[in-house]
């Protein structure tokens, strides 16, 4: 007894620090006018709607943790993992699904994190039920519900059956054992749970236009329709499941939920709250505005913060903004760059070339998603240097959504107020398309017009739409890869749709094909002719992409093979490869540069950095800011002595593209179980993924 009532009052005094934090949050507005407090208690945060409206709008911080952008967000057949040193190290491992429960290769502060807020949103639940109803209270009560809903929909697509709390600590029972150490909840009763607190929530939560919020920063009706759809389709769709009674490890498989009928339901619940947010007729893609794409005006206006361009799309994106609410989303996914006006900041992710190479041509999403281009300096870094967009090889195509050149001037290298997104008006239009596809056995024309709009926006509307159901469900497929790279959804996607094992053995195998040079990649230029572009070193430059022209043309190519390796010989070399831009169409003016590039090589092979140093690349010439994991490989296997470089696949199978994964495993992550503050050694009730047993 006495042990239970001192874990209780640590709960307690818990409680009151997430009061506390919530109450200075600064989510979506700074409230320098606050009051200050001097006890903080639940009731005096809940005797008005005024500090009510405040505690819920804390318990959005943190929501999304850097572990699940960082280690969860790569592995996806888009993106992977790029560090420095060896491939030891939990990023690179948990991209490649090797990871088990006792190394740094899992993840622990979602598990915390995602109870921390369902903490924060059960006693904002419990209290707003309390307050006199009003359109206020209610609107918050279901904005509660959605955020824990968030909460439990990472957790479950990250670890499978998690323990399930809905009530505040303050209101249990500290002599039952489960309030403090409560074992794994069926995902289906949670989901199910969940599902309805949204469908419950989605009635009171206004539409944008009748909020009054100047930004998609909290849920609105849309963002809460789209969010259910969202979870529905996870609910009722494929994840790996086991016997809970037995724990058994034979027990493991991929399935839906045994009840067929409620697995159905949930795709029709999807299906009408995206037909909900479309019929509404409040939101939109972006489209193109002046020289640029409606995809590149997206995500440039959403890195510039530039919300009144972005919000007809964007459903629901986290703030980040200021010392106290920044986290550290903005310094993963980018083109890295050294010195200079953005400072140094390495990219630790990158694109696999063969997702850069599946773009149809007329695609403007792939040079706004992919960038083949660097930022680092020409000679010594002094502050008098150049800055050089410098082009990049295939091992080395980097992210391009949320680029630093786009952004606005930061506050601190580690906080670039780079808001999170999380749903878009494309998601709905593509979930739709799902729904309709699945619940018909074929699309329907909604499902055809639904993607249709999604391409058009993309530039590739003449692309034919499958009129079957599995081949349209591949269209889907791929579309999602194209329209949502970085938006760390892609491998839960797959999970979902029971499509991962098979996605990432044909993304290995057309990673060795592409290494190869056959099949669908014989013909995959090996030289690129990329023109010299200095950075303009200013935040919200637009710059997209540098010019390049991919060489087919045995004459052309004879004319670049060889380097010259002295400086005497860079002005004759130069003007052969400016005389191959004017083939091509270019104009070529005096102070025009263009240099050849081996995509295959690493960019730090002798022929690459010759090439650079013709346009005047001196110092550093053979380094990239990124993780040297992979920028230092080549891609082709003939590159490499004969055999595919070992970030594709290792001689030996220790190393390669997902050389961790084990089907009917690695769909999900273990409980972490090393020491004190992971959930194994901290919970003796929780039971081990099977598969992490032995």
């Amino acid at each position: 007894m006495k042990k239970s009532i001192k874990l209780f009052e640590k709960k307690k005094a818990l409680i009151i620090s997430i009061l506390i934090v919530s109450l200075n949050m600064t989510s979506c507005q700074d409230y320098l006018d606050m009051p200050s407090y001097n006890a903080v208690d639940t009731e005096t945060v809940f005797s008005d709607e005024l500090t009510a409206d405040m505690f819920v709008q804390g318990c959005y911080r943190g929501i999304i943790h850097s572990e699940l952008f960082y280690q969860l967000g790569a592995g996806e057949t888009v993106t992977h993992s790029s560090e420095d040193g060896t491939t030891n190290n939990s990023k690179y491992n948990i991209c490649n699904y090797f990871y088990d429960a006792t190394t740094p290769y899992t993840v622990t502060t979602i598990f915390k994190e995602q109870y921390r807020i369902i903490e924060s949103t059960n006693i904002a639940i419990s209290r707003l039920s309390k307050m006199p109803e009003t359109s206020k209270t209610k609107a918050l009560l279901g904005e509660a519900k959605a955020i824990r809903a968030f909460c439990y929909y990472n957790l479950i697509r990250v670890y499978g059956d998690v323990p399930a709390v809905w009530q505040p600590l303050e209101e249990l029972n500290p002599d039952d054992e489960n309030t403090f150490y409560p074992k794994r909840a069926s995902r289906d009763e949670i989901y199910d749970r969940i599902v309805a607190d949204l469908q419950s929530a989605v009635q009171d939560i206004p539409w944008f236009s009748e909020s009054g919020y100047a930004t998609y920063e909290r849920l609105t009706k849309q963002g809460t329709y789209a969010l259910l759809a969202r979870i529905a389709l996870h609910a009722g769709g494929y994840s790996l499941r086991w016997n809970l009674e037995t724990n058994d490890q034979g027990s493991l498989m991929m399935s839906r939920r045994s009840d067929v009928a409620r697995a159905q339901e949930l795709y029709q619940i999807a299906d009408k709250a995206c037909e909900a947010v479309i019929s509404r007729n409040e939101n939109s893609l972006v489209q193109a505005q002046g020289n640029k794409s409606g995809f590149e005006y997206l995500w440039y206006n959403f890195c510039q913060r530039n919300f009144s361009a972005t919000r007809n799309e964007m459903l629901w994106e986290v703030a980040n903004l200021g010392q106290n609410t920044n986290s550290p989303f903005g310094v993963y996914a980018h083109p890295g760059t050294r010195g200079g006006v953005f400072g140094s900041r390495k990219a630790l992710q990158f694109m696999l070339p063969t997702y850069y190479l599946s773009f149809n041509p007329n695609d403007t999403r792939r040079d706004v998603s992919c960038t083949a281009y660097s930022i680092y300096f020409l000679n010594n870094g002094s502050a008098s240097d150049k800055w050089v967009d410098v082009g990049t090889t295939f091992s080395c195509i980097m992210p391009g959504k949320f680029r630093i050149s786009w952004c606005n001037e930061p506050q601190g290298a580690s906080q670039r107020n780079l808001n999170i997104p999380v749903l878009r008006y494309a998601d709905v239009l593509l979930m739709y398309a799902e729904t309709q596809n699945y619940l018909n056995n074929n699309p329907t024309a909604a499902a055809k017009d639904a993607l249709q709009k999604v391409r058009d926006r993309a530039g590739i509307g003449s692309l034919t739409i499958p009129s079957d159901k599995q081949g349209f469900e591949d269209a889907i497929v791929q579309e999602r890869k194209w329209e949502f790279a970085g938006e760390f959804n892609l491998r839960t996607d797959l999970i979902r749709m029971n499509r991962l094992a098979t996605e990432l053995a044909a993304t290995k195998q057309d990673m060795k094909d592409l290494s190869d040079r056959k099949n669908a990649y014989a013909n995959t230029a090996v030289y690129r002719l990329y023109k010299f572009h200095l950075d303009a070193q200013t935040y919200g430059d637009p710059f997209l992409a540098v010019k390049y022209i991919d060489l087919t043309d045995p004459a052309e190519i004879a004319a670049i093979q060889t380097v010259p390796t002295t400086s005497s010989q860079y002005a004759a070399f130069l003007a052969k490869t400016a005389g191959i831009a004017q083939a091509h169409g270019y104009t070529v003016t005096g102070d025009d540069k263009w240099y050849p590039v081996n995509m295959f090589q690493a960019y730090t092979s002798a022929y690459n950095g010759n090439a650079r140093k013709t346009v005047g690349f001196t110092s550093g010439f053979n380094t990239l800011q990124i993780g040297n994991i992979i920028y230092t490989k080549p891609t082709g296997s003939a590159e490499n002595g004969g055999q595919y470089p070992n970030w594709i696949e290792a001689p030996d199978g220790s190393d390669g593209l997902y050389y961790g994964f084990q089907q009917n495993r690695s769909e999900l992550l273990p409980f972490a179980n090393k020491s004190a503050g992971h959930p194994l050694v901290d919970n003796p009730n929780l039971t081990q993924h099977p598969g992490y047993l032995n």
